[in-house]
C-alpha cells in the first residue's frame, strides 16, 4: 500500500548499513531519532469540509489528507509531525472529460479552487493548498488511465493523463514501444503530472524531455475545452502545446494525452568510468556532450557524491578492492564517477559507447565495466526511498536543481554547496551536501544537489532550518544565473524567483494567459507565478 506520510510502497524497507550511518554520524553529528504522528492523529486534525455534497466528491479526513499533500519536505515534516493546517475540502475521482468538465462547474458555482493530483510526487509544493483561502476541491486523475489508440505509422500513443509510469510502459512493451521517459519519481508520477511539469526523464538524452514527447491532448479549462491536434511540425504561429506544457494546473486539467513512442531497443547497456578529480571529469563530459553520440545516458558525480555513493553501497570488501584498483591507476580521495549509457540498436550501441569511452580514456577517464552501471538501473528507482531510511535515523534530505551553460556549471555546483552550508551554519548546524550533473547538453548541464541535516524534533525549527536552506540555495541559483528549476517545476517553493528567469514582462504575458483560460482564478491559485503586490 502507498505510504501516507512518506515515499513510496509501505512493504519496502531500505536501510543504511551501518558504515553508512557512521559516515552521516562523523560528517554531521549523532541524530536523535523520535517518534512520527499516527495517520489518526494526523486525522483528528483535519477541519470539517466546506464544500457542498456531490455523487463524486469524497469528503472523508483520511482521503483529503492522502491526496492533500506531495513529497516535498515541508509536506513532509507536516505529515511526520502531524501539523496539518490545510488540506482540500474534498477529493474527486471523474471517470471522463465530462465529469471533469462538470466538476468545473461545480466548483465555479460554490466559489472553490481546483487542484489536480497524478501520482502526489511533487517536490515543490504544487499541490498543496493555500492557508486562509476559498474551499478546495482536488481532482484525481487515478481513474483517468486508459491506453486509447497507438498510431504505429506515425509511432503516437494516447492515454488518459492519469495513467502511472508503469501501467504505461507495460502497455506500450506489450506492443512493441517505449516512451523511455523515466524520471526517479517514475513508480508514481504521471503522464498528466510530467507535462504539467516539463519533466526530465533519466534517458532524456535519447527519449528527449516530456516536451520532445508530449504531441497534442485535450485539456478541460474554466472557459471550454482545448484540443490540441498532434502534428510532426507546425509554423502556424505559437506552439500550443507550449502553453500547456508547465502550466502546473493553472489552465485546466489534462485528461488526456497523445505521446510519441519509440520501438524498444535492441540492446542497451551502461557503464562506468572514474575521473582523478571533478576538472577533467567535467572536461570529458562536457566533449562527450558536445559530439552529440547517440547516447541514453550521461551522469557524472562530485567527488563527495561518489564517495557518499560507493559508502551507502555497502559490500564493504567488493567496495574496497575497487577503491584499491582505482588509487593504483591514480583516482584516489578527489575520483569522480561517470555513468553513461546507451540504447538502440546493438551495432549503434556498441558503437556509441565505443566513441563514447575513447573521449573518456582522453580525459584520463578509468573505465570500470558494467557492474556499477548495470547496478544503477536495477535500483534507479529504489534510490528515493533513502529518504525514509534517513528519516528514521533522524536525518532530513532535499535537493536543489538547475540548469545552467557550461562555463558557469563549476561556480554554480560551489556557490549552492556554501550557500547551503553557510545557512544551515548560522544555526550551528552542519550540513553533508554533494552534486552531480543529471542531465547533459551540448550547451550546458543541470546541476542536481543533495543536502542531508539532522532533524531536531520540533516541527518549527526543523521547518525554519529548511526555509533557511531553501532560500539561500535559491539565492544563489539566481547569482549565478542558472534556471530556477530544470525538472521539478516550480509550485510554491519557487514561485518568488521566477521573475528573475522570465522578466516583469513575462510574468505578466503568463498571468494573462492564466485569466483567460481561468477568468475567476481557480485553478491551482498560488502555484507557479509569484505573488501580485
Amino acid at each position: 500500500m502507498r505510504r501516507w506520510n512518506g515515499w513510496g510502497d509501505d512493504s519496502i524497507e531500505l536501510a543504511l548499513n551501518a558504515e553508512a550511518l557512521a559516515f552521516l554520524q562523523q560528517r554531521i553529528g549523532q541524530s536523535r531519532p523520535f517518534q512520527d504522528a499516527t495517520l489518526a492523529e494526523a486525522c483528528r486534525n483535519i477541519a470539517p469540509s466546506r464544500l457542498q455534497a456531490h455523487r463524486l466528491i469524497d469528503t472523508a479526513p483520511e482521503t483529503r489528507l492522502r491526496c492533500g499533500l506531495g513529497q516535498s519536505l515541508p509536506d513532509w515534516l507536516k505529515l511526520r509531525y502531524g501539523r496539518i493546517d490545510v488540506v482540500p475540502d474534498g477529493v474527486a475521482y471523474p471517470e471522463s472529460g465530462e465529469q471533469v468538465r462538470e466538476l468545473l462547474d461545480y466548483a465555479r458555482g460554490c466559489a472553490a479552487a481546483v487542484i489536480a493530483y497524478g501520482g502526489g510526487t511533487s517536490v515543490a509544493g504544487q499541490l498543496t493548498a493555500l492557508a486562509g483561502g476559498k474551499p478546495v476541491l482536488t481532482i484525481s486523475l487515478a481513474r483517468l488511465t486508459p491506453f486509447m489508440e497507438l498510431d504505429r505509422e506515425a509511432q503516437l500513443a494516447r492515454f488518459g493523463a492519469g495513467i502511472a509510469g508503469p501501467d504505461l510502459e507495460a502497455q506500450l512493451r506489450a506492443q512493441g514501444y517505449t516512451l523511455g521517459h523515466f524520471p526517479q519519481s517514475f513508480e508514481y508520477s504521471t503522464l498528466g503530472g510530467w507535462i504539467a511539469t516539463r519533466s526530465s526523464g533519466q534517458q532524456s538524452l535519447r527519449y528527449g524531455r516530456i516536451e520532445q514527447l508530449f504531441a497534442g491532448g485535450r485539456i478541460e479549462t474554466p472557459s471550454g475545452t482545448l484540443v490540441i491536434p498532434t502534428f510532426p511540425a507546425s509554423a502556424a504561429g505559437i506552439d500550443l502545446r507550449e502553453m500547456v506544457l508547465g502550466s502546473e494546473g493553472r489552465l485546466g486539467i489534462l485528461t488526456e494525452a497523445s505521446v510519441r513512442v519509440t520501438p524498444l531497443p535492441e540492446s542497451e547497456s551502461f557503464h562506468a568510468v572514474f575521473f582523478p578529480d571533478w576538472a577533467r571529469a567535467e572536461n570529458a563530459v562536457r566533449a562527450i556532450a558536445q559530439a552529440r553520440l547517440p547516447l541514453s545516458l550521461l551522469r557524472l558525480s562530485s567527488a563527495t557524491e561518489t564517495l557518499t555513493t560507493l559508502t551507502l553501497a555497502g559490500h564493504k570488501t567488493l567496495v574496497g578492492l575497487l577503491q584499491g584498483y582505482l588509487a593504483w591507476r591514480g583516482c584516489k580521495d578527489g575520483k569522480c564517477l561517470l555513468l553513461l549509457g546507451a540504447s538502440g540498436r546493438r551495432s549503434g550501441v556498441a558503437g556509441a559507447l565505443r566513441q563514447a569511452l575513447v573521449i573518456a580514456r582522453a580525459g584520463h577517464g578509468i573505465h570500470v565495466g558494467r557492474a556499477l552501471g548495470e547496478k544503477w538501473k536495477q535500483n534507479r528507482f529504489r534510490g528515493v526511498y533513502l529518504r525514509n531510511a534517513l528519516w528514521q535515523n533522524g536525518y532530513a534530505v532535499d535537493t536543489a536543481e538547475t540548469a545552467v551553460d557550461w562555463p558557469r556549471v563549476g561556480a554554480m555546483m560551489q556557490a549552492i554547496e556554501q550557500a547551503a552550508t553557510d545557512a544551515l551554519a548560522a544555526g550551528g548546524e552542519r550540513l553533508h551536501t554533494y552534486t552531480h550533473l543529471s542531465h547533459l547538453y551540448a550547451q550546458g548541464a543541470s546541476v542536481y544537489g543533495t543536502f542531508v541535516w539532522r532533524l531536531s524534533g520540533d516541527y518549527d525549527a526543523d521547518l525554519a532550518r529548511w526555509r533557511a536552506l531553501k532560500a539561500a540555495v535559491c539565492a544563489a541559483i539566481v547569482a549565478n544565473r542558472g534556471s530556477i528549476s530544470h525538472q521539478h517545476g516550480v509550485g510554491t517553493d519557487h514561485a518568488p524567483y521566477l521573475a528573475a528567469e522570465k522578466g516583469e514582462l513575462g510574468i505578466g504575458a503568463m498571468r494573462a494567459l492564466f485569466r483567460h483560460f481561468d477568468p475567476h482564478g481557480m485553478m491551482n491559485p498560488g502555484k507557479l507565478l509569484p505573488p501580485e503586490i
